[in-house]
């Protein structure tokens, strides 16, 4: 399929995750479900033309962006689908950042028209006097236009509820998602027509075998890659059922919204497996399998989860620039602790720092190669090519593979720590410190001792039932000290309510670290 694909002369992503739907028969089907709200196949379709008949209208061309700052709903599809359909480049932003993160991203991409939640519009108000590109401002959930805004209702009302897809080719652009900026400043990633189709293909058949019947819940939000996988194109390219959830997914929401709609498919990231085990009340009844990404699930997490709910978590890894997972755990062969092995249609190589490959059980960099990997990063010419190594994207990850091939992770380059002359993976350590019953989380970086020597230091979230002291310390201390080699152990533990995380989940290790070098640093 993918490849008749990349042959074919046209091929736009909206016509095929939406419209194929219709000419299959699944008129009816329900496509989303939100709340006590559907939608169906039919509804969906009619609306992703009306939503691009508006832009067209409004004199939105090809490639033209339409920036998308909406809550996880039905009308998200609607918007993400109706620029596409159009013609028109989506971008997904991230619901949980600030004003000045949302004007970098507005000017840096240059959208012409904004779609944001009446919730969220406070973050442009204060700075859309400094806004250079943009010109519309459309708003979702809201019954009255505002100054310099019209509402979603006035936006396509009377709009004709059928569009001839756009003549995009294969190679044309589709969306952008922004890197999640765990590392530093967020880049645009600029993702093709072909991209979404090239995962559904290799991770979504292969791996997920997502069928027709199946439910997904995806509590990662769709405005970053792992999620929009989840909740959007994984079951429109099977004409399965998609669960949108607009709330924070706390472990009371998450519960509450399985009990309501029944997944069969659980898609979250390892601290929130984490939180709703520590909640130890609700049920996942229905759900065949879940999935975790985003940061390495501890095997601690998965035998607790395995063990309460009879159910399985398979971990893997993927990236903003790959789109969704490449390396992933299989439902047949599932080894707790690791990433799992490639996922067909991708290849991988470990690396040493001169891009030597390295032998096996030896840790280096992943490499992947993969039709679904981002074309550039927008005005990010250096970063591009530091990255994109012609067929390879270098993933900036430590891996190593054991003799049948299964990866395990070890950590992000810039956060491997050196004691004593020894590499030591912050992962593994980080894994151990959860086994004890008392750590909910944990994020472990380097730090200095009074002879400027690295040593592993850690943070740590309590589980409830437990307090800070000076006694506990020394219990965890003690107990890493028996499970992991001598030099591994955290030389110095602080206990913290919460632990600084991206909106994926991910743990903002440097901002951890930046305190550290603080600490350093002389009077």
């Amino acid at each position: 399929m993918i490849q008749e694909v990349l042959e074919s002369e046209y091929f736009n992503a909206a016509d095929y995750f939406v419209d194929r739907n219709i000419r299959e028969g699944r008129k009816d089907k329900v496509a989303v479900l939100c709340e006590d709200r559907q939608m169906t196949y039919g509804t969906l379709a009619r609306e992703v033309n009306r939503f691009g008949n508006a832009l067209l209208s409004s004199e939105i061309r090809m490639e033209d962006r339409v920036a998308v700052l909406m809550l996880d709903m039905e009308l998200y599809p609607v918007v993400f689908f109706g620029s596409i359909k159009s013609g028109a480049v989506p971008i997904c932003l991230n619901t949980l950042m600030r004003p000045k993160d949302y004007l970098y991203f507005l000017n840096d991409s240059r959208a012409r028209i904004l779609v944001v939640d009446e919730s969220l519009y406070f973050n442009i108000e204060e700075i859309k006097s400094e806004l250079k590109f943009l010109e519309r401002v459309i708003m979702v959930n809201s019954s009255q236009d505002k100054p310099d805004t019209m509402t979603y209702e006035n936006f396509i009302s009377d709009q004709s509820d059928t569009l001839e897809p756009a003549l995009t080719s294969p190679d044309d652009t589709c969306f952008w998602l922004y890197s999640s900026g765990s590392t530093g400043k967020p880049k645009g990633t600029v993702h093709l027509q072909h991209d979404m189709l090239f995962s559904v293909e290799t991770y979504g058949k292969q791996v997920l075998q997502i069928k027709e019947n199946d439910i997904c819940f995806s509590a990662a939000k769709l405005f970053f890659a792992y999620g929009l996988g989840n909740g959007t194109y994984f079951p429109f390219s099977v004409g399965a059922t998609t669960v949108l959830m607009p709330e924070r997914p706390t472990p009371e929401s998450v519960y509450k919204t399985i009990a309501l709609h029944q997944p069969t498919l659980f898609f979250g990231v390892p601290t929130l497996y984490g939180a709703m085990l520590a909640a130890e009340k609700g049920k996942v009844n229905g759900i065949r399998l879940c999935v975790s990404a985003g940061e390495a699930l501890p095997a601690d997490i998965f035998h607790r989860w395995k063990d309460q709910f009879n159910v399985d978590i398979l971990d893997g890894i993927g990236s903003t620039e790959i789109a969704h997972i490449y390396v992933s755990n299989r439902v047949e062969d599932i080894r707790p602790g690791s990433t799992g092995q490639i996922v067909p249609g991708y290849e991988a190589k470990i690396v040493d720092n001169d891009f030597n490959e390295v032998p096996q059980g030896e840790i280096g960099t992943l490499l992947i190669k993969g039709d679904s990997t981002a074309a550039y990063y927008w005005n990010r010419h250096e970063k591009t090519k530091e990255a994109m190594l012609g067929e390879w994207f270098n993933t900036d990850d430590k891996f190593f593979v054991d003799e049948e091939g299964f990866f395990f992770y070890v950590g992000r380059s810039n956060d491997m720590l050196k004691v004593g002359g020894i590499w030591v993976s912050p992962i593994e350590v980080e894994a151990c410190l959860i086994g004890h019953p008392s750590v909910l989380e944990s994020a472990v970086v380097p730090s200095r001792d009074e002879e400027n020597l690295v040593k592993p230091c850690a943070y740590l979230v309590l589980n409830k039932g437990f307090s800070p002291s000076e006694e506990l310390e020394k219990e965890i201390k003690a107990y890493v000290k028996k499970e992991l080699a001598h030099y591994k152990f955290p030389r110095w533990i602080y206990f913290v309510d919460d632990l600084p995380k991206t909106a994926t989940g991910k743990v903002k290790r440097f901002e951890l670290k930046k305190q550290e070098e603080q600490k350093a640093l002389p009077v």
